[in-house]
């Protein structure tokens, strides 16, 4: 009796949908092939605690309003914030900045946090070449330390903040939930933010956390150049479907490594 129970046990800890988690691999090859045919610089990194997959790991582009997550995680870091409930001036700076990417709030933010606060919060996420500007979209991000920063978002948050700062990630408007935001593997949660060059296409970022369980995805898609906003946007969710094939709760694990695909160290 002992010997079934354990093994029971044995079972329900490891379950055939954490077991397939596990195996998953991003089609790295495919997200790269579809967007070489596409105009405009495109990097992107999948980074699982185990892996990180990419195309232009390290290739330094404006941030845009990406930015606003680092901004938000800062903001609730501080000593006077990270232990105290946050107040209705908190929420009307942070839900903004996140939900809608409101600039005005983001500036307010930035200007009360400073400059070498999100240089320190870089430093702790490993963000080896985040270059912080005085223009704050300006400032210079990679696909490699981007997803560091989302896979590691968690665990740089304040306890007290955590599920708030992740709910405003989650409950970015309708109107700006497109590339990624639209492709969503079912059983999956996604926690992100975009950032675009004012509808131009000049910038069309996206970098999001994937969470399913105690399973975590975190994904970074970064364009340049794309000829107008509609088409980076499409570029956006091209190459965020292909990363994210085989994460559905029927097809996880099914996708072994993908032929060629693009595998690096952390």
């Amino acid at each position: 009796m002992r010997r079934l129970a354990a093994a029971l046990l044995l079972a329900a800890l490891v379950s055939p949908a954490g077991a397939s988690a596990q195996r998953w691999r991003p089609d790295a090859a495919g997200a790269a092939a579809w967007a070489a045919a596409r105009q405009g610089a495109i990097t992107f990194a999948v980074r699982t605690p185990e892996r990180l997959y990419g195309r232009g790991l390290d290739r330094q582009v404006p941030c845009a309003s990406v930015i606003k997550a680092m901004f938000m995680v800062t903001y609730l870091r501080q000593a006077d914030v990270r232990d105290r409930p946050l107040e209705r001036a908190d929420r009307g700076l942070l839900a903004p900045m996140i939900r809608r990417s409101d600039n005005v709030a983001a500036t307010r933010i930035r200007d009360l946090v400073g400059n070498a606060a999100i240089v320190r919060l870089a430093e702790d996420a490993g963000m080896g070449r985040f270059e912080i500007a005085s223009i704050w979209g300006l400032s210079s991000i990679t696909a490699r330390d981007q997803t560091r920063f989302f896979l590691g978002l968690e665990d740089l948050l304040p306890e007290r903040h955590r599920a708030y700062a992740l709910r405003l990630l989650r409950t970015i408007v309708p109107s700006q939930r497109w590339g990624m935001g639209a492709v969503v593997p079912d059983g999956w949660r996604l926690h992100f933010k975009g950032g675009w060059g004012s509808g131009t296409g000049a910038v069309d970022h996206q970098v999001g956390l994937l969470r399913r369980g105690d399973h975590r995805v975190a994904i970074a898609v970064l364009t340049t150049g794309s000829p107008s906003h509609a088409y980076g946007k499409a570029t956006l969710r091209g190459v965020a479907r292909r990363l994210m094939r085989g994460l559905g709760p029927r097809r996880t694990g099914t996708a072994g490594p993908a032929e060629g695909s693009i595998e690096s160290s952390r």
